[in-house]
């Protein structure tokens, strides 16, 4: 044997063993050592795949919230008196929008802040850039109005109206006692949005008097703001916990709008609920809306742990759905709240996938 096979044998260096082939055997190709970075010097980033980057923005948007938006208009649309119609549609396309630019626009706003609190959200874990999610935020926002735009001048005022509230909150009332009223306003607003559109639609319709007017949705849009503004609340201790003052507030409103559905009576003007169906779809209502918002806020008041306390968040915003089909119910419109309600197992299939939250 060669001194230099030898030695390729005792060290077993594939180059030097390839270095003298026999003869008659086709040299073995053996790749250079080197690493796969540029030049060798570090190994390549794996680029992210398509799935990565979907999921990295389905938490940065928060999707599984995105089912407890189309009741607003629903439940807006029920207040006037009128069947969801075209206008009802361009106010549901409008309300995703701007809800989806505030969730793009509240993490691009919060991103030193989660690089501390919540590293693993997507723009301080690096998989969304923060120019990305205000780009985003802009474009949703001008798509929101846009669509508001074909609905009518009174529902593109509402929607300008509801995209400068959100805006506001994200960018400057979110950490201030001003912050929930924000919230809850934003989202009255929206059910306001959904009566406006529908009723400017439908306007040249006959109709029942006064029942038409987006005026009529002043008492849900009311509801709904209450609601938001207690789990706004709850939401600023789901970081640290330790507040059982927010969740036992929370609660006590909880119980009141749920009491107050059973208990009270359409206001002037307003229609009653159809006989059969909206006494038998109404009680049910009230009750999914009690069982998916207070059991969780119960909870949180035993234990104000940061857990429990992001739970019964999550709850509150899942339990909009049935409080949107309540609000239907009791303006005349079960079926219509019916069909918010079919979007509530979604939500909650979905909630266990991406965070509301």
């Amino acid at each position: 044997m060669r001194p230099l096979r030898l030695l390729a044998a005792v060290t077993g260096s594939p180059r030097l063993l390839a270095a003298a082939p026999r003869t008659g055997t086709a040299p073995v190709h053996v790749p250079p050592d080197s690493l796969s970075g540029a030049g060798g010097t570090a190994p390549a980033p794996d680029r992210p795949s398509s799935r990565t980057r979907l999921r990295a923005w389905a938490e940065l948007l928060r999707v599984s919230a995105l089912f407890t938006v189309p009741g607003d208009a629903l439940a807006g649309a029920a207040a006037t008196g009128r069947r969801p119609g075209r206008g009802t549609a361009l106010a549901v396309g409008a309300s995703l929008c701007l809800y989806e630019a505030g969730m793009a626009l509240n993490d691009w706003a919060d991103r030193e802040e989660d690089a501390v609190d919540r590293p693993h959200r997507p723009i301080p874990s690096g998989r969304v850039a923060p120019g990305a999610a205000l780009v985003a935020a802009g474009a949703l926002t001008a798509a929101g109005l846009a669509l508001a735009a074909r609905a009518g001048r009174p529902a593109l005022a509402v929607a300008s109206g509801l995209a400068a509230t959100v805006w506001a909150y994200d960018l400057r009332l979110k950490h201030t006692r001003l912050g929930p009223a924000a919230m809850a306003s934003a989202r009255a607003l929206d059910l306001l949005l959904g009566a406006t559109a529908t009723a400017g639609a439908a306007s040249a319709a006959p109709g029942p008097a006064g029942a038409h007017q987006p005026s009529a949705a002043l008492p849900a849009a009311l509801a709904l703001g209450a609601h938001t503004y207690a789990v706004t609340a709850v939401s600023r201790h789901e970081v640290q916990g330790g507040s059982t003052a927010a969740p036992l507030a929370a609660l006590a409103g909880v119980a009141g709008l749920g009491a107050a559905a059973l208990r009270g009576r359409p206001a002037h003007g307003e229609p009653s609920p159809a006989p059969a169906t909206g006494t038998l779809l109404l009680p049910a209502f009230v009750t999914a809306y009690l069982r998916t918002a207070a059991v969780p806020l119960l909870h949180a008041v035993l234990n104000p742990s940061p857990p429990l306390t992001r739970r019964a968040v999550g709850g509150g915003i899942r339990a909009m759905i049935p409080l949107q089909a309540t609000l239907a119910a009791r303006a005349g419109s079960p079926l219509v709240g019916l069909a918010a309600m079919g979007l509530a197992p979604l939500a909650r299939a979905l909630s266990r996938k991406v965070s509301p939250t």
